[in-house]
């Protein structure tokens, strides 16, 4: 059996949690409005209220993405760039 390296593998996770949280997605912003270090959240819904939220992007004529993004910018809004 070999020893450990300390090469990061594919999923390796960062030892700090600010480091995790700075680690980010490697991709590139679509858009002006999505800022240059993003971050991918995952959360479990119901499929009824997925649905409803699909369906009411759709009748404002936005993706759900956008429509989620705008939601959570406004619920929290950036209270002087320090953490909460």
């Amino acid at each position: 059996m070999t020893g450990r390296t300390n090469k990061r593998g594919f999923t390796a996770r960062p030892v700090d949690p600010d480091g995790w949280i700075a680690a980010g997605d490697a991709r590139p912003a679509r858009d002006s409005a999505t800022a240059t270090n993003s971050a991918r959240l995952t959360i479990d819904i119901t499929p009824e209220l997925r649905g409803r939220i699909k369906i009411a992007a759709f009748g404002r004529g936005i993706t759900v993405t956008d429509m989620l993004r705008e939601l959570l910018a406004r619920e929290f809004p950036d209270i002087g760039g320090g953490r909460p």
